[in-house]
């Protein structure tokens, strides 16, 4: 009885934290578009950080005595955001990918998933090397934060109008912002509380855990509004949703949740980070088309596929 409670739970809060997620990106979005800000600054910055609260918030939530859980989780997100989000959204419709995506902001998702690898080879993420991850956070939303300035200047429009709905807008998005938040918040405990108690009766470390089960519930986000900005036609918000959840996840969540306690490092999880590497690099094959298409989106959702399995039963 006590693991179908947990099971629920554990449901309700990876629900909690889709609601959460979606209605705190709704919210950010429709500030940001007020400002003028392209769709790809807004997939890589207000969507991304909004999809990527809850893998932020589960990860708070387990730092210290469960940082087994933060490490797996972020690991699993971006295979998952590649693999499950990625591939599912390909296969829906062929996704257009930008010169600049594939130029600077996919390297930049690689230069930083090597990087973490980098600080793990001594077998623990201190709360020294999360200080450098913040450190990087800042520096890579200050190179955002030009391109959204440049690209602003350079598309300025009309703002008659704007001034006239704007309070309303700021309310409306404020609420669903504090809406987000909270749910956020009490999805996370629920989420991991009951994860953890999942682990334990069924004997699966922590960490398989978070790759598996905590990885896909809090990448639904991402999934979902990367299949709702494709099928609108906002195909350069669903990747740069992507990209730069991937980026944020390494930089904010793996630093906060090293500063807040340091996260320990097992040898096997080295196999899991040549998987993510593997997984982000195919995107590059998109290099000389601009467009990731149905049978590579089947390839990675098949091949997603196949990392749990084996995940599961290694």
């Amino acid at each position: 009885m006590e693991i179908a409670i947990s099971a629920i739970l554990t449901v309700v809060g990876l629900v909690m934290l889709c609601f959460g997620g979606n209605w705190l990106v709704s919210g950010g979005v429709a500030i940001a578009k007020k400002f003028r800000i392209s769709n790809l600054v807004i997939g890589m910055t207000i969507v991304a950080y909004g999809t990527s609260t809850p893998e932020l918030a589960a990860s708070i939530q387990a730092a210290g005595e469960h940082s087994a859980i933060i490490l797996g989780n972020i690991i699993g997100s971006n295979i998952a955001n590649v693999g499950m989000v990625i591939g599912i959204a390909a296969i829906i419709v062929p996704l257009a990918v930008s010169k600049s995506v594939l130029r600077k902001e996919i390297p930049i998702m690689l230069g930083v998933s090597l990087l973490l690898i980098l600080i793990s080879i001594d077998g623990v993420i201190s709360q020294y090397d999360g200080v450098i991850l913040l450190a990087g956070l800042g520096l890579f939303a200050y190179y955002t934060f030009k391109d959204a300035m440049k690209q602003r200047a350079e598309h300025k429009e009309n703002e008659e109008k704007v001034e006239q709905s704007k309070n309303n807008v700021y309310l409306k998005s404020a609420g669903l912002i504090g809406i987000g938040v909270v749910l956020l918040y009490v999805g996370a405990i629920l989420t991991v509380d009951n994860a953890v108690i999942l682990a334990k009766e069924f004997g699966l470390s922590e960490k398989i855990i978070g790759l598996t089960v905590i990885a896909i519930g809090t990448s639904l986000p991402e999934l979902i509004t990367s299949i709702v900005a494709i099928r609108k036609g906002h195909t350069d918000i669903g990747v740069g949703n992507i990209i730069g959840s991937n980026i944020y996840n390494i930089l904010m969540i793996m630093g906060i949740g090293a500063v807040l306690g340091g996260v320990m490092v097992d040898a096997d999880v080295y196999v899991d980070y040549a998987i993510m590497i593997i997984f982000s690099l195919s995107l590059l094959i998109a290099l000389k088309t601009g467009i990731i298409g149905r049978p590579m989106g089947i390839a990675l959702a098949i091949g997603y596929v196949a990392y749990l399995i084996v995940t599961f039963f290694k």
